[in-house]
């Protein structure tokens, strides 16, 4: 694995805990989410320098999107989002 990849594993792994950590979600369900989204897909095409933007950014300037694209698809409960 060469070093970008080390970096971005890293970083996912940053906003995985802290989506989880955000929204009350066990790592496993943070991850289904983040993997599955959009962002992450953005991020790994290296579209609009994802990358480069803070884990705390990406968590809270992408979390509503991450998780409308999770409800969309019925695997949330219907409860309320913290």
């Amino acid at each position: 694995m060469d070093g970008r990849r080390i970096v971005l594993q890293m970083k996912y792994a940053r906003i995985i805990s802290g989506l989880a950590a955000r929204l009350g979600l066990s790592i496993e369900k943070a991850m289904e989410i983040f993997y599955g989204s959009a962002t992450f897909q953005l991020i790994e095409k290296g579209i609009a320098d994802l990358h480069a933007r803070s884990e705390i950014y990406l968590v809270d300037a992408h979390h509503p999107h991450l998780i409308g694209q999770y409800r969309t698809a019925d695997h949330v409960h219907s409860g309320p989002v913290r």
